[in-house]
């Protein structure tokens, strides 16, 4: 059997060098920023296909930096050793991170959840997940034709991860 869990979640984009003693900026993409940035936490370097191409990388020094953390790693302590990762981003195996709580998932386990109104009514299944700039948009299949809905709180207004099910907020506009 396989998992559907990946070999690494990202926690962090890398943003790009912040001086020259090989000190990084990160945006961090976790609420567990202080615990997972800590000095003497490893990290992987993720490519955007989610693969670690470099890693595992001991935290030297951590401090947050405006909205951003800035980082320093164990044995790279020049820019020209952090510059090829600009872009890519900062993951960790998923047995680090707090457990999901049961109004909360995964972005990767959201495809074949049902998706019903608030009254229990069938309204599709969740088919795709797309990180878009504007920010992160399920695609519904419902019985006749496929539905975006963004994921945001006034939209999906109901996440019960037992069930794999999502409760949405629908319109009038709703196809039938």
């Amino acid at each position: 059997m396989t998992s559907s869990r990946p070999g690494h979640f990202a926690v962090g984009r890398l943003r790009k060098a912040h001086g020259l003693k090989g000190e990084c900026a990160v945006f961090p993409l976790t609420e567990e920023a202080e615990r997972l940035f800590a000095a003497g936490q490893t990290v992987w370097v993720l490519n955007l296909e989610g693969e670690a191409v470099a890693g595992p990388l001991t935290v030297a020094r951590s401090r947050p930096y405006h909205r951003e953390w800035l980082l320093t790693f164990e044995g790279h302590d020049r820019r020209e050793a952090i510059d090829p990762w600009h872009g890519h981003f900062l993951g960790v195996p998923p047995d680090r991170l707090r457990p999901p709580d049961d109004d909360e998932v995964w972005l990767h386990e959201l495809e074949g959840f049902a998706v019903r109104a608030p009254d229990g009514t069938p309204m599709g299944l969740v088919s795709a997940v797309y990180d878009l700039p504007s920010g992160l948009v399920i695609e519904v299949q419902g019985p006749k034709r496929e539905v975006l809905v963004p994921y945001r709180k006034e939209f999906v207004t109901g996440v019960d991860r037992k069930a794999r099910c999502l409760t949405v907020a629908i319109s009038d506009e709703w196809p039938s």
